[in-house]
């Protein structure tokens, strides 16, 4: 070994020649996945330590369908240092008269004057919260997002109308501290007193509303502290904590898929880059082909020699992976003024270990995998075979410790992938679909290499020179149509499934979504205006059907007698959920095991739980499930599963009870009509003028909010893919350059037998443009198989080929590849014959 280190170190000396593709590849691979992770660590930092401004306080307790009981709120007040109390919930903005108004969606926030406890809600024109809410002209007072007033036409000092009772509008709400907090709201929000409300009919016992209580520790008090005695006080009440310790906990859990889902994205770059490596890696060896036989015949041991180039590659894998954290790590501090200023959370930028250390090691473990076939590979060559020209591909198969050696370092690049990916699944998913896009390509270039050279002879051929010179190219194992078609490849794949998804979820949001789902939702509709509203869509001639189900809130607080925080994290048990309650089965109910109760049914409460739901979460039929409405605890018992289709957009209850367990309580109603377009105006209309407390919801504005918000993700993504695209990009220059010495020689030899420039150059380019589109249809044919698995079989939706995309994708590859191997054909094309081959004897 101290021999082997004296000869590498002394090789080492001669530069990095040969090796800059090697460590452009590395470094642009583990710099991607160090920048994501540095992101997301920020964004994290931020969200830990600004829990108590997202939250809104220190601590949350909240209610659903009330306010607190005096009693209760002064236990709240007894042990808090200062506490504000928030209201939350849809309604209807109203500006103008009734034949002209203006009505759009609004999220309101109805604040105390102790609101906020912590940050500064920011205003234009920049008023204090006190006198932005006070009003004037006897009227109180309310502010609004920018895209609320513009919507609605108004301008500061208008007035409009928040069910039955009017407002001015004092100033626009720029920013609002505890506005991720708050999850994500259907419509632009708008911050009013709560005290205000008292006489706008929104409010009413049975409404859709939230009441939070945000509270500041005292001198002395622990969040633990206060948590169990406010779990112990308000036992059965249906009080959900929240502390700023997770004071975004949908938003962190948001920040932390999607950071993930990135950074395994940005290993499928790293992946593109490892064939990059790998190339540069076989090109340095076979440029060592007279240094591996003079070793090998003055006695060096094949062992020796593989020591050699393993600390050479080790060396430079250590240059390339410490380029990469140094970059990916700057890069974030570089933007982050940028970034700051556009992130609707907050971020703290510095340098963060933990993402530098995941982004070396994917990266070190990466260029073993990729170079240790190839330095395998010299250990076995002759000295004879080198001397006389065969390179290192002469080789035989690697001896089995390197072959072992291989599989354990893939098998830890995906098991530190899947530990450290917040949802192991989804990495298993993604290391799978890079290995079998890597497959699928590798076969698909030495199909192409083999076609390649039967076309190069086939007689239809005769005549057309340049096609017959490319393809005979093309069959050259030297060309690197593997290399390329890899790289290229797999870069297009990543680019061509985001473009496939995002098509497609654009399309069942915008086009198939509406076509399917109601016009409208209405909520919040009192039992005593059921049958008039019903009456009024019976009348309109634009209305095709409505529906209308009793509907409550709910949240899961016990199954089988196991508190429901220690029975999983599944999306039912966060937070509250719809319930509603049926003495017979809505119209298309499916059951798929037990039975419906009796219409008359009068006994302990029974439930009807979503089938999906039911199986991810374990429960069968006979299984017990608590709920707590308005306070009370309801123990219900399983009696059936049912299928719940939510992707319909109309009325879906995850759990349904018997008409008896909730007879009495304090319920609205929930409606959806299907109308024809031209109708949804004057629907609208006549519902908010009759019943001004009643809250629509159009299915196309939500529906456009949705997109907006997927649109988002796919830049994302995109941007990730775009990293992996350029990696590949950097290998397609590094394989034509590594040619460039070949196309001399190859096109000196064709001006010598009568070849013109057009036709070299026509031959050149041909080849690359084979490559490409060879690259873009394995990768749009790859694509269209993992977008179909992702839609089809994770979120269960219809999958169509878009051709556009996968056209864009082709295009792409056979453009990328003709602008590397054009830029390198320039020297090729210039060189005088006789001057090459002179050099050549």
């Amino acid at each position: 070994m101290i021999a082997a280190w004296r000869i590498a170190r002394r090789e080492l000396r001669g530069g990095l020649s040969g090796f800059r593709i090697f460590l452009l590849c590395l470094s642009l691979g583990v710099g991607a996945i160090a920048a994501v992770g540095s992101v997301r660590a920020a964004l994290e930092t931020g969200l830990s330590r600004q829990g108590a401004v997202l939250l809104g306080g220190d601590a949350e307790l909240r209610l659903t369908y009330r306010f607190a009981e005096p009693a209760e709120r002064a236990w709240m007040a007894s042990r808090a240092g200062r506490l504000s109390e928030v209201v939350d919930f849809r309604s209807m903005a109203v500006a103008g008269g009734d034949a002209d108004a203006e009505r759009a969606l609004t999220q309101v926030k109805g604040v105390d004057g102790n609101w906020p406890l912590q940050g500064q809600a920011q205003f234009d024109p920049p008023l204090p919260v006190a006198q932005v809410l006070a009003g004037r002209d006897g009227l109180p007072g309310a502010a609004m997002e920018p895209l609320l007033i513009d919507r609605l036409g108004l301008a500061v000092g208008d007035r409009f109308r928040l069910g039955v009772q009017d407002f001015v509008l004092t100033a626009a709400l720029l920013r609002e501290p505890d506005a991720a907090g708050s999850g994500f709201g259907l419509g632009p929000r708008t911050l009013v007193a709560t005290e205000a409300l008292g006489q706008s009919g929104l409010l009413a016992p049975g409404t859709l509303y939230e009441t939070s209580y945000r509270l500041t520790l005292p001198a002395g008090g622990t969040l633990d502290g206060l948590r169990a005695a406010a779990m112990a006080e308000f036992d059965g009440a249906g009080m959900r904590w929240r502390d700023s310790r997770r004071g975004a906990p949908g938003v962190e859990r948001f920040v932390d898929r999607l950071g993930s889902f990135l950074v395994l994205v940005g290993l499928a770059g790293l992946a593109v880059g490892g064939v990059g490596v790998s190339s540069a890696v076989r090109s340095y060896l076979d440029g060592k082909t007279a240094v591996i036989a003079t070793l090998k015949t003055l006695g060096a041991e094949g062992r020796t020699i593989f020591a050699v180039y393993f600390m050479q590659i080790g060396a430079l894998t250590l240059l390339g992976v410490g380029a990469g954290v140094f970059l990916g790590g700057l890069a974030p501090l570089a933007v982050a003024p940028l970034l700051e200023s556009r992130l609707p959370i907050p971020a703290e930028f510095a340098l963060y270990p933990a993402p530098l250390a995941e982004s070396a090691l994917y990266g070190t473990l990466t260029a073993l995998i990729f170079t240790l076939l190839p330095l395998a590979r010299v250990e076995g060559v002759r000295a004879a075979a080198l001397f006389r020209g065969i390179g290192a591909d002469a080789a035989a198969r690697p001896r089995g410790p390197y072959l072992a050696g291989l599989v354990l370092a893939a098998a830890a690049l995906i098991g530190a992938a899947t530990a450290l990916a917040s949802v192991p699944r989804l990495a298993l998913g993604l290391s799978a679909g890079v290995a079998a896009a890597l497959g699928a390509l590798w076969l698909a270039a030495r199909g192409l290499r083999a076609l390649a050279r039967r076309l190069a002879r086939h007689p239809a051929l005769r005549g057309r020179t340049a096609l017959r010179l490319a393809m005979g190219a093309v069959g050259n194992p030297q060309e690197g149509a593997v290399a390329v078609v890899l790289s290229l490849g797999l870069g297009l794949t990543v680019l061509a499934t985001v473009g496939q998804i995002d098509a497609n979820l654009r399309r069942a949001i915008a086009a198939e979504l509406p076509e399917r789902a109601p016009s409208f939702f209405f909520i919040d509709i009192q039992p005593d205006q059921l049958a008039g509203f019903q009456d009024r869509l019976a009348a309109d001639p634009g209305v095709d059907a409505v529906e209308t189900a009793p509907s409550l809130r709910g949240i899961i607080t016990a199954i089988n007698g196991i508190p429901a925080r220690e029975w999983g994290d599944h999306w039912v048990l966060r937070g509250d959920r719809g319930v509603s309650h049926a003495a017979a089965p809505p119209e298309g109910t499916v059951l798929t095991e037990g039975d419906w109760w009796p219409a008359d049914y009068a006994g302990p409460p029974l439930l009807s739980f979503g089938a999906e739901e039911a199986g991810e979460l374990g429960l069968a039929v006979g299984d017990r499930v608590t709920v707590n409405i308005l306070g009370r605890d309801i123990t219900a018992t399983v009696a059936n599963l049912r299928q719940v289709d939510f992707r319909s957009g109309g009325i879906g209850f995850v759990m349904i009870l018997d008409a008896a367990a909730l007879k009495g309580a304090p319920q609205t109603h929930i409606a959806t009509v299907q109308a024809d377009a031209g109708a949804e105006g004057r629907i609208l209309r006549d519902i908010s003028n009759a019943y001004p407390n009643i809250t629509a919801v159009r299915v196309r504005e939500v529906a456009q909010r949705v997109g907006e918000a997927m649109a988002a993700l796919a830049s994302a993504t995109s941007l990730a893919a775009m990293a992996t695209l350029a990696t590949g990009f950097v290998v397609l220059i590094g394989a034509a350059a590594a040619g460039e010495r070949a196309r001399v020689f190859e096109a000196a030899v064709l001006k010598t037998l009568g070849a013109t420039r057009r036709q070299v150059l026509a031959s050149f380019a041909l080849r690359s443009a084979l490559m490409g589109a060879a690259a873009g249809l394995v990768a749009a044919g790859v694509a269209a198989l993992a977008a179909w698995t992702i839609l089809t079989q994770v979120m269960e939706m219809d999958y169509r080929f878009v051709p556009g995309s996968a056209l864009g994708i082709v295009a792409g590859g056979v453009l990328a590849t003709l602008a590397a191997g054009l830029v390198f054909a320039l020297r090729p094309l210039s060189a005088r014959p006789a001057r090459v081959l002179r050099a050549k004897e």
